[in-house]
């Protein structure tokens, strides 16, 4: 398989993460964002959206989109598991990711360490931050009543979950008082094939 990623976006690390933990071997073709390169014809004609994550499969099949990838490669592994109503809680959590965590989390880590913003650039960052510890909030709860999101190993959705939550600090968040969030951080950190993400790149 191979893997067009930039290895220092949260979304993208998802990806590199599972594979990582179960020990799947592919090739990483490192894609720039900020100059472009996802905007390139020969990468819209294997992904229309223009967006990274991005698998290639064996067969020549592209599947974009980091949580449907995840899905994809855990099937059969411990890492999604076979109960009906456990895999819908783990995309429970999964969507809640994407609709109530990364765009506030993760945009604000974009516009500090991508960008260079600053508050006073951008007139919506107090509510992204406000929802950002909603979201955080939330987590914390769930992780004081389980070591995982679902069930009592680790699945998809902690993976999901941890990619932007591990370094939200980058976008000004404070995690000191989250202990439930911090355990299961460190628990995260290790498992077995753990890797870290990559820094953002330098500005110029």
């Amino acid at each position: 398989m191979k893997l067009y990623a930039d290895s220092s976006s949260g979304n993208c690390y998802k990806v590199q993460l599972l594979l990582n933990f179960l020990g799947q071997p592919y090739d990483l073709e490192e894609i720039n964002v900020l100059s472009g390169d996802t905007r390139q014809p020969a990468f819209l004609a294997k992904n229309p959206n223009g967006r990274i994550p991005l698998l290639e499969l064996d067969d020549g099949t592209h599947l974009p989109e980091s949580n449907a990838i995840l899905f994809y490669l855990a099937e059969g592994t411990s890492f999604l598991p076979t109960d009906r109503l456990q895999r819908a809680r783990v995309l429970q959590w999964m969507f809640f990711e994407q609709y109530s965590h990364e765009p506030y989390i993760a945009v604000l880590r974009f516009w500090k360490q991508y960008a260079g913003k600053t508050q006073a650039d951008e007139p919506g960052w107090a509510e992204r931050e406000a929802k950002g510890y909603a979201a955080l909030d939330v987590m914390d709860r769930e992780l004081a009543q389980g070591p995982w999101f679902v069930g009592e190993t680790p699945s998809i959705a902690d993976i999901a979950l941890y990619a932007y939550t591990h370094v939200a600090d980058h976008g000004g968040f404070d995690l000191s008082s989250y202990g439930s969030i911090n355990g299961w951080l460190e628990r995260m950190a290790g498992l077995p094939g753990y890797i870290p993400i990559a820094p953002p790149p330098e500005r110029r």
